[in-house]
């Protein structure tokens, strides 16, 4: 069942085009990670479908309700920022209970002193006291309840925050990079709670993160933004090994993939090294593309065999891998490869080596970026230059 809806979001700042018709649908419980370089419109969607700011185009729907002009408090959606955004003045738990207070007591019975004299506000008070120890618990956070912002680690502060958002029992789920503040290892530890409170939610939840170890392991799709486009969203499995664009491919991973520019004859054949690839796209004359391969699909060869000759520049040693980085001699372009400990054992810098890459897994893209369809059809015993 869809819950939320985009359709052709678009957002301009002063002349700049921040979002260009951005459409997209999430499902009831699905966990959409948003990323992409520094600037992409990531955290503006976000505050556009929270209400914060609002499209120059387009539509937002929550549970087939139209909510493109409704304001950010009559939309039911909690929003998880990078700041956490906690009153330093509060508890854990008075923070906790503000999105109760605010929906369920008038703003006389906010008061401090008169608010405990009106008819039904104690009642009301310990009724959000019940779900603030409820949550609390449920978070392990009710030691936490009585400190405030100041007394607490970034973890623990981290937990409050996503305790006040859970509190209210949301429509939608909106994270603007969590986990950002938090050390690599805590960071680690909270991504698995996230995913668990999102998952006992059973609410969609839209996450902007800049990293994509995150997005790749916590999230059912991947969105990838660039420059303001949607370029691609699919499950992490698929977006990873089945890029639909070349700066799709470029993002994600690590180490980045290998491109290589090469060229395709008129009759659609690609020659790389030693491999021979049929592409579906035939021209009148040979056009420029890029051969993509990831480092994981590479494979270096001490006895200077395989599809190129390379030269060893450097190698980065990682405990149970090996980044090896080489120079192809024939064009001069970069392979990088990830290898064992034991298979780069007889490497060292400078040495001449050969590089073979899996043929099944090499990609074509078109000089405008876009995936090509091609197939390996052959390998050829002499070895030949990458632009063959």
């Amino acid at each position: 069942m869809t819950v939320l809806s985009l359709r052709g979001i678009a957002k301009s700042y002063g002349g700049n085009t921040i979002l260009k018709s951005i459409t997209f649908e999430a499902e009831a419980g699905e966990f959409i990670a948003l990323v992409g370089p520094s600037g992409c419109g990531k955290s503006t969607l976000l505050r556009i479908v929270a209400g914060l700011d609002h499209a120059d185009h387009g539509d937002i729907a929550i549970a087939g309700r139209d909510v493109s002009r409704v304001p950010a408090a009559d939309r039911n959606i909690a929003m998880v920022f990078q700041s956490y955004a906690l009153y330093p003045h509060l508890t854990a738990g008075q923070n906790i209970a503000v999105p109760l207070a605010m929906r369920r007591l008038t703003a006389m019975q906010r008061l401090p002193l008169l608010g405990s004299l009106l008819p039904g506000q104690r009642q009301i008070c310990a009724d959000i006291q019940r779900q603030v120890d409820e949550m609390a618990s449920s978070l392990k956070i009710d030691h936490l309840l009585g400190r405030k912002p100041g007394q607490m680690s970034g973890g623990q502060r981290q937990r409050v925050a996503l305790a006040r958002a859970m509190v209210r029992r949301p429509s939608v789920f909106l994270m603007d990079e969590p986990l950002s503040n938090l050390d690599a290892n805590l960071r680690v530890h909270a991504r698995g709670e996230i995913v668990d409170l999102h998952r006992r939610a059973g609410v969609p939840t839209l996450y902007v993160t800049h990293d994509q170890s995150e997005a790749l392991s916590m999230a059912d799709r991947v969105a990838v933004m660039i420059g303001g486009n949607l370029l691609q969203l699919a499950d992490p499995r698929e977006i990873y090994d089945n890029p639909a664009h070349i700066e799709v491919a470029r993002f994600l991973g690590q180490p980045k993939i290998n491109v290589l520019e090469t060229r395709m004859d008129a009759s659609g054949v690609v020659r790389f090294g030693g491999l021979v690839l049929a592409g579906e796209n035939r021209s009148a004359a040979e056009t420029p593309v890029m051969v993509g391969v990831r480092p994981e699909f590479v494979r270096v060869r001490a006895d200077n065999g395989g599809m190129l000759r390379a030269r060893v520049e450097r190698m980065e040693f990682l405990g149970s891998e090996v980044i090896v980085h080489t120079r192809l001699d024939a064009i001069g372009g970069a392979v990088t490869i990830k290898s064992t400990p034991s298979e780069a054992a007889s490497l060292s810098t400078g040495m001449p080596v050969g590089v073979d890459v899996t043929p099944e897994r090499v990609m074509l893209f078109g000089r405008d970026g876009e995936r090509l369809a091609a197939k390996p059809i052959g390998m050829m015993t002499v070895l030949e230059t990458a632009n063959g």
